[in-house]
This record gives C-alpha cells, structure tokens and sequence, in this order.
C-alpha cells in the first residue's frame, strides 16, 4: 500500500512560499512558510503534519491492540507534539511525545498499559520515526 503527498517550494529560504498537497485531496494546495515553520506564523508545516500522523497512527494502533486484550475503547484522544531543535548540521525532529485520554468502561489497568505501550513502538509511524518518542496515558 503506498500513499503520497507533494510539496513545491518556490522561491528563497525566508521569503519563499510552499504549498503542500495529498493525492486524497484532503490536504490541497495548502500554504506553508518559513514564518510558518520557525516564527510562529499562522498555518501548517511539516513537523505539524508528522505530529498528526503519529497521533492518528498511534490511536488506530492502540485501537487494535486493546482489542486484542479483549477490549474496546469508546473514545482514544490522542494528541502529539513534535519537536524540532538545532544540531549540529542543521534541524532534526529529535522528539515525539505522546499524550492519549483512552475510556473503556471495566477496563483492565494493566492489559491497557501493555497496550498503550505496543502501540507506541508498535504503530508505523512509531517506526518511521527516528527520535526520542515519549508518553503519557490516562485511562478515564
């Protein structure tokens, strides 16, 4: 199963403008800058959208394996929040955290931790990953 996007930059690092776009059509044409990115500016960039694909990818994955504890959440909510730091060489994603507020009525504490934590290293975006990915889980 492949799944793509396509970005186009045009013009300078600073003053330059990009737009990014999904062969869904759920992303299309949508702006982004370097005001965007490292200022703060209004409006998506790509560490926002790797943020909302692990989020989206962790909470269908943590679905899956609380399933196969035997049971089944009402509502996952997951939120993630990518870092973006300066190394050596450049900027890196150093970092992934992970927050989800998981309700499943009954639920077995200890079936949902193990869950919660196969899910983290389990979903693929998990393994894209090449950075720190952390977590914090509340089972409500």
């Amino acid at each position: 199963m492949k799944r793509s996007a396509s970005a186009v930059w045009k013009g300078g690092l600073q003053d330059g403008r990009g737009t990014v776009s999904t062969d869904s059509g759920v992303l299309s044409n949508v702006p982004y800058t370097f005001k965007m990115r490292f200022e703060n500016e209004k409006g998506t960039n790509p560490e926002e959208l790797v943020a909302a694909a692990h989020a989206a990818c962790f909470s269908m994955a943590l679905s899956l394996f609380l399933g196969q504890a035997g049971m089944t959440a009402e509502s996952i909510q997951t939120k993630a929040t990518v870092t973006l730091d300066q190394v050596e060489g450049g900027f890196a994603v150093t970092s992934s955290h992970l927050e989800t507020k998981v309700k499943i009525p009954n639920a077995d504490k200890a079936a949902f931790d193990k869950a919660v934590e196969t899910a983290k290293s389990g979903c693929p975006i998990s393994k894209l990953l090449n950075a720190r990915i952390t977590m914090d889980s509340a089972l409500v």
